[in-house]
Parts: C-alpha cells; structure tokens; sequence
C-alpha cells in the first residue's frame, strides 16, 4: 500500500505543525494536539498530552 498521503495534514499547518510547546518548553517539537488548560486552548506535543491525561505535569499546568 502507499504512504503518500502520509503526513499530508502537518503540511497545511504553519511550520508544518512545528513550534514551542508551552508546557514542557521543548522547541522545534510537534505541537498539534489541541488541550483546554485553565479555561484556555493551547497547542502542546504528544508527550505533554499524554501527561496530562494522567494527571502529571500539575504545576506547569497552574502557571499558564
């Protein structure tokens, strides 16, 4: 099967979906998952989303 439209997505998106992700301040990271902190919606990456589901990451959380 073909991957060519694998990605495709990420390409429309500014930088490719690429940037700073607020939680973790790593740059140059995926930022694409959108998440409502603090009656605000942010951009994060995959691991900080993952983090938040389970309920870690509190104190980065408060200071947004």
């Amino acid at each position: 099967m073909s991957k060519a439209h694998r990605g495709f997505g990420l390409r429309e998106l500014v930088s490719n979906g690429r940037g700073d992700c607020p939680l973790c301040k790593r740059t140059g990271i995926k930022v694409v998952y959108e998440q409502e902190l603090n009656e605000k919606k942010v951009m994060i990456c995959k691991q900080c989303r993952a983090a938040v589901a389970k309920g870690k990451m509190q104190e980065a959380i408060a200071a947004l």
